[in-house]
């Protein structure tokens, strides 16, 4: 049996960072992915600030005990929602068909669901994935792809034999 999936989940939230309101979204996607056998290392939250995402983006993936970062917000339409942005920054490679595959499923249930402008890509062999804010949306996104992230992990590690 192969050991579980590691995660890292990052919350970006301006009022959340304050301490104006209770952050949500990371717990239910905390509580996803360990329902998935996923362990779940660290639930950070900071503000939507381009420099503070970006820094703990590099940290995080620098981390050996990561496997992938999920990141929650900031990737509406607002002045201040700069997640994707910051994660571009970072990036390796892009994986855009994840982030396409989480809106297509997401217009299914909401129609906005297309103003998300989450991303996913490959730092230093580790996978980010931008959430939207919301607890629906991050665990409905989450959802849509979670059955695909063993493999691509996999990929990352190295192990790139192909099932028939």
């Amino acid at each position: 049996m192969s050991p579980p999936l590691r995660a890292k989940i990052l919350v970006l939230s301006d009022r959340a960072a304050r301490g104006e309101r209770a952050d949500r979204s990371g717990a239910a996607v905390r509580e996803r992915l360990v329902r998935a056998g996923w362990t779940v290392s660290a639930v950070e939250i900071l503000p939507d600030e381009f420099d503070s995402i970006r820094e703990r983006l590099v940290a995080l993936t620098d981390a050996a005990d990561c496997d992938a970062v999920f990141t929650s917000g900031g990737t509406g339409l607002a002045a201040r929602d700069v997640t994707p942005e910051a994660t571009r920054s970072v990036l390796e490679k892009e994986a855009p068909g994840l982030a396409e595959l989480m809106r297509a499923e997401g217009v299914k249930k909401t129609r906005l669901a297309a103003l998300s402008r989450g991303v996913t890509g490959v730092r230093k062999g580790k996978l980010i994935v931008n959430l939207p804010g919301s607890v629906r949306g991050a665990t409905e996104s989450l959802e849509s792809i979670l059955d695909l992230l063993p493999h691509a992990i996999e990929l990352l590690k190295g192990n790139t034999a192909h099932s028939e």
